[in-house]
């Protein structure tokens, strides 16, 4: 199904609304997923509001909640989300982060217990709107895990994303955003939608053998796992994000000590820094420039259009699919409809909004 993206930014925000969010939180957080989808990243789509959904209507999240300021050290600041809604309370962390590294040059940003962040370039890419460089580590918990260690059999992380900004003064951005997964397990959520092997090196199944068959994560006999990228250089960052992530900025890792009821909540800590404060900038705006475009001059190899920076496919893939609209697998799209259902929405009205 192709669907434009203001209708489908509607009907998400009436979909979380009728499932408890405050309509201004609704309308960020469904902006937020829409935008996902908009630079390919589907698995942070609007595949979620089923998730959502279940977190709200169990309690597990709070979606009127606000991030709450608990530590202030001036350029360093700690967050207790209270639960809230991602997209809301990681922007409000990160307004703060962006105001006191521009003040102090720097700023460490602690952010504990959010439910679901979303597509963290989106937190990358307000710094780096805002002219800083920025880093990223977060840690997923609140449900069981599904990653092996490296060398492991059985599960003991998630995703655990990565991201790292740099500025750039005509808003060309480059933007790391990372699972340390060979695949986001919202991309493995989505192959099984569409009944669709994922590559290979992705997922273990329940001897620990490779396997491209994403049902070993999201069948009904579901004993398999994901695994890290780049066996063990992807499991290091893994552990790191982990530790910083979610040992230090929300006191809130993986260990089973810690409370699993289901819901998919994350931790982050952020190092915002302004390139100002460091040396000249535009020295270092022309430096960055001068890179790029030795990197742009690569010669690409055979089947390869032409060598990309970080940030490049989001962009390409948001301008085609603002002009052509965003598919949905059938799957997905009713998981949607369920979901707003479950909201206590109609179908007739769902149809109506979207088109």
């Amino acid at each position: 199904m192709i669907i434009q993206h203001q209708n489908l930014t509607n009907l998400a925000s009436a979909i979380l609304a009728a499932a408890g969010a405050p309509k201004e939180n609704a309308q960020a957080v469904a902006a937020h997923l829409v935008e996902a989808n908009l630079k390919g990243h589907d698995s942070h789509g609007v595949g979620m509001i089923p998730s959502y959904v279940r977190s709200m209507l169990a309690g597990h999240i709070n979606p009127a909640n606000n991030a709450k300021l608990i530590k202030d050290n001036g350029a360093v600041v700690s967050f207790d989300a209270e639960l809230g809604l991602g997209r809301v309370v990681g922007m409000q962390a990160m307004e703060l982060g962006i105001e006191r590294a521009k003040q102090l040059g720097i700023c460490c940003v602690a952010l504990g217990n959010a439910a679901h962040l979303g597509r963290i370039g989106a937190f990358g890419e307000a710094c780096a709107d805002a002219g800083l460089v920025s880093t990223h580590y977060v840690n997923v918990v609140g449900h069981d895990p599904m990653v092996v260690a490296y060398g492991g059999r059985d599960r003991r992380f998630i995703t655990n994303p990565f991201c790292c900004t740099v500025p750039r003064a005509d808003g060309k951005h480059v933007i790391l955003d990372m699972a340390t997964t060979t695949v986001a397990a919202g991309k493995v959520r989505v192959a099984h939608m569409k009944g669709e092997a994922v590559p290979p090196n992705s997922l273990v199944d329940e001897n620990g053998l490779d396997t491209n068959d994403p049902g070993v994560i999201f069948g009904p006999n579901a004993k398999g796992a994901m695994q890290p990228f780049g066996q063990h250089k992807g499991y290091g960052l893994m552990v790191m994000c982990e530790l910083l992530g979610g040992g230090l900025g929300g006191n809130f890792t993986m260990q089973p000590n810690n409370l699993r009821q289901g819901a998919t909540l994350n931790n982050m800590l952020s190092i915002i820094i302004d390139p100002a404060a460091v040396g000249d900038l535009q020295a270092f705006d022309d430096e960055v420039t001068a890179m790029i475009d030795y990197i742009y001059a690569s010669t690409p190899a055979d089947g390869t259009e032409k060598v990309l920076i970080p940030g490049d496919p989001e962009q390409i893939t948001k301008a085609a699919r603002e002009s052509r609209g965003i598919d949905i697998d059938d799957n997905s799209w009713n998981d949607v409809i369920r979901s707003g259902e479950a909201a206590g929405l109609t179908v007739n009205a769902m149809n109506a909004m979207h088109g």
